[in-house]
């Protein structure tokens, strides 16, 4: 144990050094981040996907044909991410920025936490459950203007049930969201992959692009993954809501 912790303890000062050094870092979020704020991830036991099946309620055809039968499943999902709060991972990278230390954050996440933990420049590579938009005439509302014991919402505009502005199996990435994601994957020195199993693409293909652009990548994982190994030059494994903090101290500590 004691050994785990001095390893640790020297990957924090190695993260925390090469942070300091990199004249543009960027953090690259997925589901794992989450987890500490009571989101659970769509694919692990008692996630979402082992309730619902996503071919049935994600798919954007599923959602077109029947889309008051997808709310019962979106109402389930409002549920838990609405309810949650940031943890200290959102938080800490949120400090990152306001200390001038990180330029962006990317996540593949949907659920607006890093931006409510403090974070400005963020990326919502797969869209955001914080607005509602209509798919027949383009109008938008936030989440929170209605009751989730009030569904389908509906568009004052044209009455078609509302979608959350988030990206279903079969629709494209947001173009704007890609372009800025892959400028930053090209133009950054230090990228830290944070909560995310690497295996969801394109979000998993920004790093590898970092890396080819001459890119330092750092894992921030419970397990490794893909990237381990191949694409990233080490992992800190571990929870984030944990490990971050830490490495924000450790920066503080150098600087004092």
């Amino acid at each position: 144990m004691k050994s785990e912790l001095d390893a640790r303890g020297a990957s924090i000062k190695r993260v925390a050094n090469d942070i300091v050094d990199s004249r543009k870092t960027i953090a690259v979020t997925g589901a794992g981040i989450s987890v500490e704020s009571g989101i659970p991830d769509f694919r692990s036991a008692g996630g979402l996907w082992s309730k619902y099946d996503p071919e049935e309620y994600a798919h954007i055809s599923a959602f077109r044909s029947d889309p008051a039968k997808v709310w019962q499943m979106i109402k389930d999902m409002m549920e838990l991410v609405l309810g949650a709060e940031p943890n200290p991972a959102h938080i800490a990278l949120a400090e990152l920025e306001r200390m001038g230390l990180l330029q962006a954050v990317i996540t593949q996440n949907v659920d607006g936490l890093h931006q409510r933990g403090g974070s400005k420049e963020v990326v919502e590579f797969h869209g955001s459950n914080q607005w509602l938009v209509c798919l027949s005439c383009g109008y938008r509302r936030e989440s929170s203007s209605f009751s989730l014991e009030d569904i389908p919402p509906r568009c004052p505009q044209c009455n078609s049930i509302l979608k959350p502005d988030v990206i279903f199996f079969g629709e494209p990435i947001p173009a704007e969201a890609q372009k800025k994601s892959f400028e930053a994957a090209r133009t950054s020195d230090l990228v830290l992959v944070i909560g995310t199993s690497a295996i969801v693409y394109p979000a998993a293909g920004i790093p590898t692009l970092a890396k080819q652009n001459g890119a330092k990548v750092v894992e921030i994982n419970m397990e490794p993954t893909p990237l381990t190994g191949f694409v990233s030059d080490y992992l800190i494994q571990g929870s984030a809501g944990v490990i971050l903090p830490q490495i924000v101290e450790e920066i503080r500590k150098q600087s004092s």
